[in-house]
């Protein structure tokens, strides 16, 4: 019998048997950009922005809240609602399958999330997408969590703020998916009428029926870098007009030089930005609107 075969002696089994080299999940993430491993904790403390490439990684829509909104300060509005069938839709799959699936995987119960909440020392309301719940599809239960956000605004007289993340509406429900539309429009011209400001945070993607309808008709309209603005995808767009699109098209960037972007502002800048801008836009509410300055860069 050669050493290979040779049994090791107990202890020595009984030892190698309770040591481990798996490295716990999510311990350390890849960045979407550079593809740089990061450690969890460092990547949290940058609001997943990598800090070797700037990339602006996805975010769950209550790490953003979280990031924004003083601790304990969050009241969530319409928890309780939840899409239904309505249209018995079937692709390849069913639809309530679809809901019930993305429910597990994102951990919430639609693709918005919309809270009040003490933004530094002034009460927001914001309405912010969940991109992991069905690509951030615009239902009805987006469309109503949006309207019932903008009515706590109106009712507060406090300042609205909404961050996209969504590859437009949801197919699945149809025209009354469509109709979100017109309601996320008409709620945008209730803050209008009540002199109310609302701010428009664009992040990666914002596509389709949402861009379409409220996200451009904000007092402000920001974008996160690099992000990718627009309805139909460049692909398409490509294969209709039959032409070379430019270098850039439907990103942030190209977007502010075309005028459709206030400013491009770095997810970490999100914080001091809009409370500053708050300030300005509703001074009754920020007698020292001075102290805050513009981030650089912003």
């Amino acid at each position: 019998m050669t050493w290979i075969a040779t049994p090791q002696p107990p202890r020595i089994q009984r030892r190698s048997n309770t040591l481990s080299t798996a490295v716990p999940a999510h311990t350390w993430l890849q960045c979407g950009g550079c593809q740089a491993p990061v450690f969890h904790l460092e990547a949290e403390r940058q609001q997943h922005v990598c800090t070797q490439c700037n990339h602006h990684n996805a975010i769950s829509a209550r790490h953003r809240l979280s990031s924004l909104l003083e601790p304990g300060s969050m009241v969530e509005l319409g928890s309780g609602l939840r899409a239904r069938d309505a249209l018995g839709f079937r692709d390849s799959k069913p639809y309530a399958e679809r809901l019930q699936r993305s429910r597990s995987d994102a951990d919430e119960s639609d693709a918005m999330v919309a809270v009040l909440g003490r933004l530094v020392d002034v009460e927001v309301s914001v309405a912010c997408f969940e991109y992991a719940f069905m690509g951030g599809s615009m239902g009805s239960v987006v469309g109503e969590r949006f309207a019932l956000a903008a009515e706590a605004a109106c009712d507060r007289r406090t300042p609205f703020i909404c961050f996209t993340a969504s590859g437009g509406a949801r197919m699945q429900e149809g025209l009354f998916s469509l109709m979100q539309m017109a309601k996320t429009t008409a709620a945008v011209a209730m803050l209008r009428r009540a002199r109310l400001p609302v701010l428009s945070v664009l992040t990666n993607p914002t596509m389709g029926g949402v861009s379409a309808s409220f996200a451009f008709l904000a007092d402000v309209v920001i974008a996160e870098p690099k992000a990718l603005i627009g309805f139909a995808g460049p692909r398409v767009i490509e294969q209709t007009v039959r032409q070379k699109l430019p270098e850039g098209f439907q990103r942030s960037e190209f977007l502010q030089e075309k005028g459709a972007v206030d400013l491009i502002a770095d997810r970490r800048q999100h914080r001091a930005l809009l409370r500053r801008l708050v300030g300005l836009l509703m001074p009754e509410l920020d007698p020292a609107a001075k102290a805050y300055d513009t981030p650089s860069g912003a």
